[in-house]
């Protein structure tokens, strides 16, 4: 009987020593996951292009005036880090420019950027076009 006493305390200042060292602190609760939103879709635009690119188009045997419109697709994704703040956008946009001149020119941007809560969009990146490429800006 003694040895079962003996054991058993054992056990118990064993077990119990690790529970006793432990104290009471703040958990701090993790931030939540930053939120993701698809905001893909068609896009039509309007294009000014300067005289040197509507020259290298001309030297390639693409005759066009310099202002064009744009038909596509956008790839966007935009993280949000706080609600009702300004929110990182990341965008493939792919384009066909001319079409209403005749001629299929077509372009691909890569733009990062910012939206604010009221929704206005501000983006740069590169753009590569046939022409050559380009530094692409953005704002809606």
């Amino acid at each position: 009987m003694r040895a079962a006493l003996s054991l058993f305390l054992t056990l118990f200042v064993t077990l119990a020593g690790p529970v006793a060292a432990q104290t009471h602190t703040t958990v701090s609760i993790p931030p939540p996951p930053v939120k993701t939103v698809s905001l893909s879709g068609p896009r039509f635009g309007f294009t000014s292009l300067s005289d040197g690119v509507v020259e290298q188009l001309h030297e390639r045997s693409i005759d066009i005036r310099p202002a064009i419109t744009q038909f596509g697709w956008q790839f966007e994704k935009e993280f949000y880090n706080k609600e009702g703040g300004l929110a990182a956008v990341n965008e493939w946009v792919v384009l066909l420019g001319g079409l209403e001149q005749g001629v299929a020119i077509p372009s691909v941007s890569w733009l990062v950027g910012l939206r604010t809560s009221g929704g206005a969009e501000f983006g740069i990146g590169p753009n590569v076009t046939p022409a050559g490429v380009a530094l692409a800006f953005a704002a809606g």
